[in-house]
């Protein structure tokens, strides 16, 4: 279906959140994902234990967070799995995609330009954006078309002509925050920041920030304390 870049993500009225816990926010996505995996499998209706094992949470986790989201199943039958998708879909504003500029198009931005997951799960690249000026001017293929990234100075310009409402942060640390406030000063109020940095924000303004090294750090955490926790003792005979 083609879809007017002008108007991506422009009919949303729902309310934002309406109270539900970020820890069950934060699972929504993985439910959806399952659910699709599911339905493009030919799967029609699951229970809630079968979900919530394919999901890694228990069976009252599940409930409990759907139940945040209305009651869509029914007793000894389980989960319709394609009107469950769609709702919690529509939960999380899936239901028509969001516009998304990415700042920063070196190795990782060339990086999340060539991830198929953008579109199948409700995003659209329809800007990209460098401060580069061999970059600036140049054309990258972006799905089964091409962008050509524009300067940052140009950034307010792009988000108002594509109708953008994420920005995704790919730039060195030291770049990162004025990213930030170009983004802010043009009306983003949702952003993806990978740069190592902590960026200062107005309030309103949401920040999510993906950082590979610390997630790797966490892991080291917890290898080191397995480490060091005793071998069980062989019992011999």
């Amino acid at each position: 279906m083609s879809l007017s870049r002008r108007n991506v993500g422009k009919t949303r009225t729902r309310d934002v959140g309406r109270g539900i816990p970020d820890a069950t926010i934060a699972r929504l996505p993985v439910y959806v994902r399952v659910l699709k995996t599911m339905s493009d499998d030919g799967v029609t209706t699951v229970s809630s234990e079968d979900l919530a094992a394919s999901c890694g949470v228990s069976p009252a986790k599940l409930r409990k967070d759907l139940s945040h989201l209305g009651s869509y199943g029914t007793r000894g039958v389980g989960y319709d799995v394609a009107f469950l998708a769609y709702h919690v879909s529509r939960e999380l504003g899936l239901t028509k995609p969001w516009g998304v500029v990415i700042i920063g198009v070196g190795n990782l931005g060339q990086a999340l330009v060539s991830y198929r997951g953008f579109a199948t799960r409700g995003f659209e690249v329809v800007g990209l954006v460098d401060a580069h000026p061999d970059v600036v001017g140049t054309s990258i293929s972006v799905g089964g078309g091409e962008l050509t990234v524009t300067s940052l100075d140009d950034l307010a310009r792009l988000v108002a002509r594509t109708g953008a409402q994420i920005g995704v942060i790919s730039t060195p640390a030291e770049a990162a925050q004025r990213v930030a406030d170009s983004l802010v000063a043009a009306g983003i109020r949702s952003i993806l920041n990978f740069a190592p940095v902590v960026l200062c924000v107005p309030d309103g303004v949401e920040v999510r920030k993906v950082d590979l090294a610390v997630e790797l750090q966490i892991l080291a955490f917890h290898e080191q304390r397995r480490g060091e926790k005793p071998l069980p003792e062989v019992m011999h005979a």
